[in-house]
């Protein structure tokens, strides 16, 4: 066998090795939530696995992770879309504009028009008149912004609007959709039966492991909104949809050599042009979920960057649906900890990314012990190098972490605001080297050209 061939065979079945199984997920999530609870108990902060931060959690990555799906839909197909702020903006205007007339439904239904209306713009500009993705979706930004401010003013502030309480900045109220609670386990009621609240007396006794599981599965089963249990409900939806059927197969080919897929028959324009539409009309959902269930109404600037943040939860997630799942709540739960624990709270969490950080470098090293740099030649040395240098910044990192959280007793307010964009550009960093986007992500086709 060539050094080449031994290369990809050896290459081949280190990936085959390196793939993750559910029975490993579930591994990882048990030992995250054993770090977590002892986290808790040394340094006494209960809300880090309260029910309330776990729900708050859920709440707060709704909207990033529907903003992040609708990257993936357009990512998926080729077409780089950081419009995702604009178009989820359009969609807090329309969600509100529609939801204080005709109902919270209706609005969910209007945001995601006014969504999908955005993405056809960016589609527009980019599939058919090949404008640059990025220039195309810092545009949409600002249109998005500058058109929901225009009609806010026009609209919410005169007449039976402004009588409702609409101003030039807010729409009147929304009426917010119904949530569902589990009675059985977190109290409720069962026709006249008040069932009793199982988990949130076992939460309060702040036991080491079994509270932690309590709260956690108590935010997870009460006062969920109904259109949360939709969101959650795309995640197996959209695998199902881009990995196992032919529009799927279609929508990804196109992002992966769009010249190959049009040898084969395959519509590039109008898969293209479908796929940003979605993209805009999940970004449109995300915005109506601000105005219907986060807050009953619009805001100006009520979005606060989640487009950007749900475009980095997708990139995390390497441009799959359970990935950004997880990325995104992760900046949920960073986001909860700003509003329900507080300095407290997020000093535990210095100690817990310590460890992981201490975990990342021992796994570095073993992964680096495992490399033949004699096969692989430059390139096993230039990765031999790289995991090295990856073990040494995070035991720096973890050292510097670990210090700060025994000089002190609470994290500063400022740092606590801040700690969603810190913890957007450290998962970025950590996990840039992992990633593998679309092959022909943000370049430009055109039907018959010779690649």
């Amino acid at each position: 066998m060539s050094a080449a061939a031994e290369t990809v065979s050896l290459a081949k079945a280190a990936a085959k090795g390196r793939r993750l199984r559910w029975p490993h997920y579930l591994l990882i999530a048990s030992g995250l939530l054993v770090l977590l609870s002892l986290v808790r108990v040394i340094d006494d902060a209960d809300p880090v696995t309260s029910s309330g931060t776990v729900s708050a959690s859920l709440r707060l990555a709704v909207p990033i992770f529907l903003a992040g799906l609708g990257g993936l839909w357009s990512e998926r197909s080729g077409v780089i879309n950081i419009g995702l702020e604009g178009m989820m903006i359009l969609g807090t205007w329309t969600g509100a504009w529609a939801g204080y007339q005709w109902g919270p439904w209706i609005g969910v239904l209007a945001g995601i028009i006014g969504g999908a209306l955005g993405g056809l713009l960016h589609a527009i500009a980019t599939v058919s008149f090949g404008v640059d993705h990025i220039v195309s979706g810092v545009a949409i930004n600002i249109l998005g912004l500058g058109l929901t401010q225009f009609l806010a003013g026009l609209i919410f502030d005169k007449g039976e609007a402004k009588a409702l309480g609409g101003g030039p900045r807010q729409s009147p109220p929304v009426d917010p959709i119904n949530t569902l609670t589990l009675p059985v386990l977190s109290g409720g009621k069962i026709g006249g039966w008040e069932s009793p609240d199982w988990l949130g007396s076992l939460e309060r006794r702040h036991w080491f492991l079994a509270s932690d599981l309590a709260g956690i599965v108590r935010g997870l089963t009460s006062d969920m909104s109904l259109l949360t249990l939709v969101a959650l409900l795309l995640i197996p939806l959209s695998f199902v949809v881009l990995w196992r059927t032919p529009f799927g197969l279609r929508i990804r080919s196109c992002g992966e050599d769009p010249y190959a897929a049009e040898s084969l028959g395959v519509h590039v324009y109008r898969m293209k042009y479908a796929a940003v539409m979605i993209s805009g009309g999940f970004s449109g959902l995300a915005g109506a979920f601000l105005v219907t269930v986060a807050a009953p109404l619009y805001q100006d600037g009520q979005t606060n960057g989640r487009g950007f943040i749900g475009l980095a939860a997708m990139i995390f997630g390497n441009w799959r649906p359970g990935g950004l799942a997880a990325g995104s709540l992760l900046f949920g739960y960073t986001d909860a900890m700003n509003v329900r624990g507080g300095g407290q709270s997020v000093h535990a969490l210095l100690l817990f990314v310590a460890v992981l950080l201490i975990g990342v470098a021992i796994w570095q090293g073993f992964r680096a012990s495992r490399l033949r740099p004699e096969v692989v030649t430059d390139l096993g040395r230039r990765e031999l190098r790289g995991a090295y240098v990856g073990a040494a910044l995070s035991l720096v990192a973890a050292a510097a972490l670990l210090v700060w959280f025994m000089m002190s007793e609470i994290v500063p307010g400022e740092l606590v605001s801040f700690t969603p964009h810190l913890t957007t550009l450290l998962v970025l960093a950590l996990a840039s080297q992992r990633l593998r986007m679309p092959a022909a992500n943000g370049l430009r086709y055109r039907r018959g050209e010779a690649r």
